[in-house]
């Protein structure tokens, strides 16, 4: 039987692709089993986080979940109960008013939820300098492991460096039960693998941009297994929900193993954070990883295209400037998005020089990684989920402004950049 990467992890073993060096993950414990009912105490007494722990939850994670560990936990550890109203966001005032709420001798702060939850304690668990933990109660996305949360700031979504939980765990009977939409959002999430590395290589041959293979090398077996098994994932098939936590779990470890969400987040993501941040309010907002996985769709297609080229391409430079973010985003949101894309710099005819000579190695390289997206499209679909923006709810147009805008939002340089900057 292979090794698993995530033991390989925990324990300093696992062999980096590129270099040999056995690499090891900053969490100490992730547990993913078909139920954790009556391990709750035996999981966390063994990470030695202090007594005085902290539950952070909404009013619908607390049901679910968090009265369960709560209940478990008060037999050894002082608990305090900081429930949320229904859908918070994250951002720093919310972040702050659970800090103020903390009490002074807490030890350790855990989060029973998914995405917006887990990143609110990251924070808070930051700024008191002391361990976070985590109880899922839905495979919905891939940051449980990573070490960036997700905030709204200045009008903008940012990802922001915090720290690697130190334990992330998985009961999967509570998971399989988690809305649909959860975890079809869980597999958009995952869907991206290929066109997030894609994107992340490009920047690599064409720019000398850091890259690395390990974020992907851990996801090989259980991304297969993902794929093959979509179909199983909303009908409470324990094995699929299996290896999606576990495809969630190694991309957040994938991240924190390269210092930022390189490996999981490039152009699909900027097209999810676009339409996050540009929605009309008249237009309901879907799930980010619903919203990844249709993004996701249509970066493989444009990656397809541009790679199916006869010619060699060559670059012209970058459109984007002061004026026109301010023209697009408005003032308050345009100062911070070119705070970010104003750091995209290229040297086009070093850029052009290296296409001329290296293209067709180049290409044969991401060809490699690009997947067709009807490929991908199946996976979706095998499992109920969005493949078209209609399906999010969202106007046609509204999605083109994504695509068209999305890459002025960071300093990433993907196939949104290479392929509006090039000379037809």
């Amino acid at each position: 039987m292979p090794a698993d990467p995530i033991q390989q992890l925990l324990a300093g073993t696992y062999p980096d692709p590129d270099t040999g060096e056995l690499l090891a993950c900053e969490a100490r414990s992730i547990a993913i089993e078909d139920s954790l009912v009556g391990r709750e105490v035996e999981l966390v007494e063994a990470l030695d986080i202090g007594d005085q722990v902290a539950i952070l939850g909404d009013v619908d994670t607390f049901p679910v979940l968090g009265e369960r560990v709560a209940k478990a936990l008060s037999d050894r550890f002082g608990v305090q109960r900081i429930v949320l109203d229904r859908h918070p966001q994250c951002d720093r005032p919310t972040a702050a008013v659970i800090e103020q709420r903390l009490a002074p001798n807490t030890t350790a702060i855990i989060a029973v939820g998914s995405g917006t939850l887990n990143d609110l304690s990251k924070l808070v668990a930051v700024t008191r300098d002391i361990p976070q933990l985590v109880f899922a109660t839905a495979p919905s996305m891939n940051g449980f492991t990573s070490l960036s949360a997700s905030i709204h700031e200045d009008g903008a979504k940012r990802s922001v460096r915090v720290r690697t939980p130190v334990a992330a765990f998985f009961d999967l009977e509570v998971l399989a039960a988690a809305p649909p939409r959860m975890i079809r959002a869980g597999l958009g999430d995952s869907i991206c693998r290929p066109t997030a590395q894609a994107d992340w290589l490009l920047a690599h041959l064409l720019l000398d941009r850091p890259y690395r293979e390990v974020p992907f090398a851990l996801l090989v077996d259980d991304e297969r297994t993902l794929f093959a098994s979509a179909a199983g994932l909303v009908n409470r098939d324990l094995a699929a929900v299996r290896a999606l936590v576990r495809t969630l779990v190694l991309s957040g470890f994938g991240m924190t193993l390269c210092g930022g969400s390189y490996p999981a987040s490039q152009g699909e993501h900027l097209i999810s954070h676009y339409l996050e941040m540009m929605r009309p309010v008249t237009v309901i907002e879907a799930f980010h990883g619903e919203q990844v996985g249709v993004a996701a769709l249509a970066m493989a297609r444009l990656q397809t295209t541009v790679l199916a080229r006869a010619t060699t391409p060559q670059l012209r430079p970058i459109g984007i400037t002061l004026k026109s973010v301010l023209d697009h985003f408005g003032p308050e949101r345009g100062a911070a998005v070119w705070d970010d894309v104003s750091a995209k710099q290229v040297d086009i005819p070093s850029a052009n020089a290296r296409l001329a000579s290296d293209w067709p190695a180049m290409r044969a390289r991401l060809a490699t990684i690009v997947q067709p997206p009807g490929r991908l499209a199946a996976v979706l679909a095998a499992a109920g989920a969005p493949t078209t923006p209609a399906a999010l709810g969202y106007p046609d147009a509204l999605f083109g402004e994504a695509f068209a805008h999305a890459r002025e939002l960071r300093d990433r340089y993907t196939f949104l950049d290479f392929a509006a900057d090039l000379i037809p």
